[in-house]
């Protein structure tokens, strides 16, 4: 598969978007809202100012800290049975987002709160398709405590996925419970550390800033070995200048900061460069997930990644629509297009529309096979003896045969012609015999065939006493232990922890 065929930049604008982010570093630097972290980068040569928690990195230290990151690594699912590489020459793909609602026609709104059956739900799913190689927390449990989601995702992934699973960097002592669950069912803790199963999310928040929360979390993350996804989610505009080149000078900014400090936590962590970034919508003020721009920051970004040797990270089939509508198409198919054609090596957001806050099980199916069209596409034309076919058009000619009856035609058919399986493509008389469906019935006829016959492994009842074991703990925590816990003791309301409700 050649990648790279989207290139925004010549060599020497990349190199101006580097300089501009490293003058930024230097001069004006990156708030960081974590002593622990402050003190790291002070210990290696930043400038730290503990009054109003600035660090301004040296560039030498930049330098040095990104020769450290791989620019390829493993991860394994489960039981070690699934495993894949990321590195940059190759493309992957995986879900990702925060969807807080789900589709469901039954509903007079079409969509409903999501619960914890649809998390599971998603995990089955996701297990069972051929492209898409990880889930996450997309699927968010409305029916269970804030405080317990990690414990509830790990279980059910444990319980019915082979695949790898990832979960965000939301504080040091949620992130310490992910690995210690995941140890249970996977040999231990060295196991884990030796072979990665779990990616973290971490956000930066424009305009650069690092906060505590995320922080924590990102210690316990790369102190495991876990491959982390560092990804800001500015918006052109709003959070970040409305030009994209400026956007793109200050997220690099927030990124190169973020490895930096994930390189001196732990040398060697495997990381992602990464992007959530999109325009604002002048009209509205609201992102704009799948507008061009997005696509364009995603590519600028694949040459950015590039340009540092680290596998890329980037949004594909989002959409603002919401519902399946046309916008709903073409903006999936534009943003997933923009990502594999520019090198992208690990490509985001299966299933999600509507800003990814809303979730589908039947658009996971059709992005699969969406990617499977664009993984054919990516493969372009042969072009060689066999394929020019000189003698059989000769023979096609001369002998009066047709091109159905020739062994080139067997041969070569399934190799030049990608068959889907979700698409339409019979008569109208057929498809109105066959029910009259479109392709989201379709797909929800695959999404039942699959959730009537998957199965993972489970757990053991030595496993099972474990989890209920640590679920004890988790269950009994308070909001003043988790703000306590994160050294976050100043807060007198969980309103003044980001995303946190009580």
């Amino acid at each position: 598969m050649n990648l790279s065929k989207i290139e925004l930049f010549s060599k020497e604008e990349i190199e101006q978007i580097h300089q501009a982010s490293i003058e930024l570093l230097k001069d004006v630097g990156v708030k960081i809202e974590s002593e622990e972290a402050l003190n790291l980068l002070k210990n290696h040569g930043v400038i730290v100012d503990l009054k109003t928690k600035f660090a301004k990195f040296p560039e030498e230290l930049i330098k040095n800290q990104l020769n450290h990151v791989p620019n390829s690594f493993k991860l394994y699912g489960r039981d070690g049975s699934f495993q894949f590489e990321v590195n940059t020459t190759s493309t992957q793909f995986a879900t990702v987002g925060t969807p807080v609602k789900i589709y469901d026609p039954s509903d007079k709104k079409k969509v409903r709160k999501t619960v914890l059956a649809d998390t599971i739900s998603q995990i089955r799913i996701v297990d069972s398709l051929k492209n898409i190689m990880c889930s996450h927390v997309d699927v968010w449990p409305n029916d269970v405590p804030y405080l317990e989601t990690h414990y509830h995702a790990i279980r059910a992934w444990a319980e019915n996925s082979l695949k790898p699973y990832g979960l965000g960097c939301y504080g040091r002592l949620a992130s310490t419970d992910m690995m210690k669950l995941t140890s249970i069912v996977v040999g231990g803790e060295e196991e884990l550390k030796r072979h990665p199963r779990l990616i973290g999310f971490f956000n930066p928040t424009s305009p650069l800033t690092l906060t505590k929360i995320m922080l924590n979390g990102l210690f316990v993350f790369a102190e495991w070995n876990q491959p982390t996804i560092i990804a800001p989610a500015a918006s052109a505009g709003s959070t970040a200048p409305v030009t994209l080149a400026g956007l793109l000078v200050q997220t690099n900014a927030e990124v190169l900061s973020s490895i930096v400090l994930t390189q001196l936590i732990k040398q060697g962590t495997p990381v992602f460069y990464s992007t959530m970034n999109c325009p604002m919508d002048p009209p509205t003020g609201n992102v704009a997930w799948g507008s061009v721009e997005t696509g364009l920051i995603t590519a600028a970004v694949a040459q950015m990644a590039h340009y540092y040797n680290i596998p890329s990270r980037g949004p594909g089939a989002v959409t603002e629509s919401k519902c399946f509508d046309i916008q709903n198409g073409f903006e999936r198919f534009m943003t997933l297009y923009y990502a594999a054609n520019s090198g992208i090596n690990y490509i985001t957001c299966a299933g999600t529309y509507e800003s990814s806050l809303a979730e589908a099980l039947e658009l996971l199916v059709i992005d699969d096979e969406l990617i499977d069209i664009m993984k054919r596409g990516m493969e372009g034309i042969r072009v060689n003896d066999e394929t020019l076919a000189k003698e059989e058009i000769k023979r096609v000619i001369t002998e009066g045969k047709n091109y159905l009856m020739l062994k080139h035609t067997a041969k070569n058919t399934r190799k030049e012609i990608f068959v889907p399986k979700l698409v339409d493509r019979e008569r109208r008389g057929i498809w109105i015999r066959n029910g009259s469906k479109d392709i989201v019935m379709r797909a929800g006829e695959k999404v039942n065939e699959i959730l009537s016959k998957q199965k993972g492994l489970g757990i053991t009842i030595d496993e099972d006493k474990k989890f209920q074991e640590f679920f004890k703990i988790i269950s009994a925590r308070s909001y003043d232990d988790f703000r306590k816990a994160e050294g976050m003791d100043e807060l007198d309301s969980t309103s003044g922890l980001s995303g946190v409700e009580g």
